[in-house]
């Protein structure tokens, strides 16, 4: 059984309500696969760009891209004093509800309300970082790493793009 998450800077979120969203028709809970849980360790607003190779990628693009490291999360310089600082929560969802809507990115929703199971309060969030075995790059732009990422064979994410200062 997949274990997932919603990660959020809000304490004690008792309920998640489902929202409208453009992405799908009707409103939702999101979730996250835990396989995918890295790329949302970071503030919400922080725009990042996390890679990986899967079955599909290449030897010269995991030599080139990742090099001795298993997965990557670059974000500009000037949100580190801010990830450094921020607390995260995670709220680890009962699996029932929950539908893949895409198994890729690993998302999941549910049409209903739904209480989690767990919260785990995260101080350090570069320490859980690590901890999962990511590698973390502060760039001062990340406009041509996304580029070059997207052209490559690797697995990638690229989160609130709309907060980048290129």
């Amino acid at each position: 059984m997949v274990k997932i998450f919603h990660v959020s800077e809000a304490a004690e979120i008792a309920l998640f309500e489902p929202r409208p969203t453009p992405y799908v028709s009707q409103p939702v809970v999101w979730a996250i696969a835990e396989s995918h849980l890295a790329a949302y360790l970071a503030p919400r607003d922080c725009p990042r760009i996390t890679f990986y190779a899967n079955a599909q990628t290449s030897a010269a693009d995991k030599a080139r891209f990742l090099g001795h490291s298993q997965r990557v999360m670059a974000i500009p310089q000037r949100w580190y004093e801010r990830l450094r600082r921020t607390t995260l929560y995670l709220y680890e969802l009962p699996a029932a509800p929950f539908t893949c809507h895409d198994p890729i990115a690993g998302y999941y929703v549910a049409e209903c309300a739904v209480r989690p199971r767990r919260i785990t309060r995260v101080d350090d969030v570069v320490g859980a970082l690590l901890a999962r075995g990511v590698e973390l790059r502060l760039l001062a732009s990340l406009l041509p790493l996304r580029d070059a990422v997207v052209a490559s064979s690797l697995a990638c994410s690229i989160i609130r793009w709309r907060n980048v200062d290129e």
